[in-house]
This record gives C-alpha cells, structure tokens and sequence, in this order.
C-alpha cells in the first residue's frame, strides 16, 4: 500500500512542480534569460514565495511526523511493531493510525493542489509564454534534474532505520519529492546556468554567420541607433525618410539585443539593401559595444542619456559612457556620430568627437529646428542645415519632443545625399510608431494617447505636454516608471506632482507600484477625489469609462508593465 500511496502523492507533487516551473521559465524568459538579474527579480518580488514556502514548512513538519512511511519492516524480535508502522504483510497501517495517515496525507495532497491552482495555465499575458528552442532545451535539462531526484527519492526507501533488533520503514522518499517541489523556483535558474555553456556555444555560431553575411555586403552601409529612449522612434523615422531613395532594411520592433540583430541579418537581410538600421539597446555597461562588434556600423546616432536602467547601470555616468560606445566605435572606423545636442549630457561629451553631426533646437546645432507649431491636430517646424538651407516640414506626429527625433533623421538622411525639400513628403507620411504617443479613436467620446511603451521621466513630462495639447478632459492611467534604481521613488513623485498640473482625473494602476506617484499628487494639493488606485489595467479603463464629463475624453496610457512586475 505504501508504494501505491508514494506514486499518488509523487504524481500530484509532478503536476505541481509543472505548472510552477512553466510559470517560472517565463518570468525567467522576461528577464531576458540572464540568471544575476532572474534572481535580483526573486528577491525583489519576494511575496510571491512566501505561500510556497509555508507550504514547504508545513510539508515538512507533517511528514517527519506522519505515518506515511515506506519501506521493507523486518521484525527480528518478539517486541511489538511500533505504532505508525506497517505489517510485514503488505504494508497495512496499523488500525489505529489509519484515519491519522489518510488525514496527513490528503492534506498534504491538497497543499501541493493549491500550487497548481496557484499556476495554473489561463492567465492572459501581455507577453506570452514562447516555447523557443532555447526554452525547449531548458526544459529538457529541467526536467532531466526533476528525474533525477525522483529516482533518488524512489530508491532511497532501501534506507530503513533499525531501532532494537526491528528494521522500521522511513518517509524519505516523501521529503526528498516534496524538497523538489518547493525548490522548484531554485532548480529554473539552475537549469538556465547549467545550459550556458552550450546556450553560449549557440549564440556565438549565428553571430558569427550574421557576422560572415554583412562582411559580404561590403556596399552595405550600416548605422547604429541608441539611447536612453528615442531609439526606436528614430529607427522608425530614419527608415522612413531613407526608403523614399534607398533600399532600406531596419532591425524590427524592440529587436535590439544581439541575438535580435542576428536574427534580422540572417533572416532578412538580401543582397539588394543599401542601407541596415540596427537599433541597439543594453541593460549593461559594455552591451553596446557588443553590438557594435556584430554589426560594425559606419555611422551612429545617440538619441538622448538619462537615467533609465539604473537598477543594472548603477550609475548615469555607465549610461552615459555605454551609450557612447557606439561614438566610440564610429570615430575608430572615420564615421559620422549624430548626436542630441538638446540633450544636456550628450551636449557636454560631444565635443571629445570631433565626427560629431549635432542636430536640436538649441544654438550651436548643425542641423536646427526652429519656428516650431504644436497642436492636436500635428506639428509644424523648419529645419536649417549647415549650408544656411532651410525647409518647412509638417507631420501627424504629436508633441514638440517628436521634433528631435525628426531632426536627427532629416541630417542622416540629407548627409546620405537626399536635398531637404526631397524629405518633405516623406516627413509628412511618418506615422506614429506603436505604443508611443500614438492616437487611438475608439470612439464613444474617448480618444486614447497609447505611450504604453516602457516609460521614463523625459517621456513622462512629453507625455504630459501633449496631453494638455487637447481641449477635452484629460485622463492620466499609469502604473508608473520602473527601473530607476535608487531614483525611482524620487522621479515617480515629481512625476506625481507634474501630473497633478495636467489631469483633470488620475487612474493609478497598482496599489504597492504608485504610491510615490499618489504622494506626488497629494503634495501638488490636488483633489484626491479624482484620483482613483485600480487592481489592473481592465479596472482602470472601466473606471475611465465610468466618468461622467461634457466634454470628451482623452485618456493618456503612459507606460504599461510587462508580467514580471
């Protein structure tokens, strides 16, 4: 009977550590698989372990204890079986412990039960689960451990005890089962390091074919992309105004890590284009200088440093000098570098690159935006290049911010050759990319300003801007900035405090998340009667449906986090 009541229990306790490891690959697979930042993300999101760890205590002082035992009872001597134990005779539990046994057993059963309702599959994800051949791997090594300390633990029932002449049977199979189970959280991230090595070996063979592809294109001009943010509104921009004469392939939606740049040349690159936009992003001191070694791009642009990513960074001063790694690898191969003078830390670096195109609003640019017209309905603005010519340019883009972005586009695209009144139509068609200030009429009165996309404070006062652009009533719905570091709390109140000047009605999205936010606002005096702290986006957005206004609605979405915050 003990065997039969080991497989139930072993079985439930799989199912669970299933649901719980699937639920732990995919915060590891949005953690961008990197084990030192999966764990910082453990501790810092701690509660959700808290249950399996009572779970785990309450395990393991019940089965110590239980009847539960499993093993061979030999009786050597005419002294009585202890109570507890099993018969020779096929293992039965002693009368009088029968109901104590099945109790703990059924509710141990139960315990590893509610971690499977707990991850339990159905969830909607913004960024689902993808079952990627990296993943695939990591699952195979996964559960290769999980057999591993099944057959330990089936095995170790041969390791009875014996008290005075009787061999009594033992719940270590039980212990070591439930051990797997609860450590699951633990044995994910050991599966990743322990693939590393061959994850390693993978990468490198399709960098080093991507490598091999753009070495045969020696027409090829490649330009490398970076910055706090901007990046990918820039990449969008530029790709749009350099198609109207060249053929023209970029890195596309977020796809700036390495593997993404390698999977865009090896897949979409074709002997046919002229210009590769490659977009490059980095979490770490050094990771853009890993893309430049991949990409080895001729000329670059920086489209803004500021104080995102400090939780890896550390410290501005490594954002600042990551991103003009890119600087750093144009100027070695006699290259153009474009470069934000708007932006204040950019502005005091430029002049150590003597390659430097400065484009911006201030004085002293080579490429200068001025005469600037903002409204609801776009932008106007004129652009004077280094020979003294000048050009009106009109575009739907929203925002006086989306002039930078556009000023650097217009002075990569003129150097390449394209005359300034040849950008007009092409400035004019550019659209706003996904996610970043784009305009969503759903109608029933209620516009959307979607800049759902991975929020920062410079985006955050935009943002803002833009939303006051509107004669409507104006709705802020944010869970808030992340990724700030020590900063995080300081920027999410003053971004409390800037919203509270903007917004007729605030939605903040999670209760722990925005209370910086929430404290902003109350410092600003503003009445906290139209602030509203909803559980999710679904209940922020039927709040905001809720609001009872003349005028229409124009709700501001300003970041959105992804499913491992």
């Amino acid at each position: 009977m003990s065997i039969v009541i080991w497989f139930i229990y072993a079985a439930v306790a799989l199912a669970a550590i299933i649901f719980m490891g699937l639920r732990e690959f995919h915060m590891l697979q949005l953690n961008g698989y990197k084990t030192p930042e999966h764990s910082w993300w453990m501790k810092k999101n701690y509660k959700r372990y808290i249950f399996p760890c009572i779970l785990f205590l309450l395990q393991f002082i019940a089965l110590p204890f239980s009847p539960l035992k499993w093993g061979t009872v030999e009786i050597t001597s005419d002294e009585p079986v202890p109570n507890g134990d099993y018969t020779m005779a096929g293992y039965e539990m002693i009368a009088s412990n029968k109901t104590l046994s099945t109790f703990i057993f059924s509710a141990i059963c139960a315990l590893n039960l509610l971690i499977i309702i707990a991850n339990k599959p159905g969830k909607k994800f913004k960024k689902p689960f993808k079952y990627t051949a990296r993943v695939k791997r990591m699952l195979t090594t996964f559960f290769i451990l999980i057999a591993l300390i099944f057959v330990g633990a089936f095995f170790s029932a041969d390791r009875a005890q014996v008290y005075g002449g009787t061999r009594f049977t033992n719940n270590l199979p039980f212990i070591i089962v439930g051990c797997a189970l609860y450590l699951t959280p633990i044995l994910v991230p050991l599966s990743n390091l322990i693939n590393k090595p061959m994850e390693t070996a993978i990468n490198n063979w399709y960098i080093n074919d991507a490598k091999k592809k753009l070495a045969s294109m020696p027409d090829l001009h490649k330009v490398g992309i970076t910055g706090s943010y901007g990046k990918t509104s820039m990449k969008f921009y530029l790709s749009e105004l350099l198609s109207s004469q060249y053929e023209t392939l970029k890195t596309p939606e977020s796809f700036n890590t390495p593997m993404g740049v390698t999977i865009t040349v090896r897949r979409d690159l074709r002997p046919t284009h002229e210009y590769f936009i490659c977009e490059m992003g980095a979490r770490r001191v050094h990771e853009i200088k890993e893309l430049c070694d991949i990409a080895e791009p001729h000329d670059g642009i920086i489209t803004s440093v500021g104080p995102q990513h400090l939780e890896t960074f550390n410290s501005i001063e490594n954002v600042i000098n990551t991103k003009f790694e890119l600087a750093d690898c144009v100027k070695a191969k006699g290259g153009k570098i474009y470069l934000n003078n708007d932006n204040e830390y950019i502005s005091k670096k430029a002049h150590e690159y003597p390659n430097a195109i400065l484009y911006g609003v201030k004085e002293g640019s080579h490429y200068r935006g001025s005469d600037i017209s903002v409204s609801d309905r776009g932008t106007e603005f004129t652009v004077t290049a280094p020979d003294g010519k000048s050009c009106r340019y009109t575009t739907k883009l929203l925002g006086e911010h989306n002039v930078q972005n556009l000023l650097g586009a217009i002075a990569y695209a003129n150097g390449t050759g394209i005359p300034l009144e040849k950008l007009v139509l092409p400035v004019k068609r550019i659209a706003a990319v996904p996610h970043r200030l784009q305009l969503l009429d759903k109608g029933g009165g209620v516009t959307y300003i979607d800049d759902a996309y991975n929020s920062n404070p410079s985006g955050c006062r935009a943002a803002l801007n833009v939303l006051g652009l509107f004669d409507a009533c104006r709705i802020l719905v944010t869970p808030g900035m992340v990724e700030l570091g020590a900063k995080q709390e300081e920027l999410n109140f003053e971004f409390g405090q800037e919203a509270a000047k903007a917004c007729d009605y605030i939605v903040l999205v999670g209760k722990n998340q925005t209370v910086p936010i929430y404290n902003g606002i109350k410092d600003a005096g503003y009445n906290m009667d139209n602030v509203y702290v909803a559980d999710n986006l679904n209940d922020a957005l039927a709040k905001v449906q809720a609001y009872q206004t003349s005028k229409k609605k124009i709700v501001l979405l300003e970041n959105d986090l992804p499913d491992n915050y």
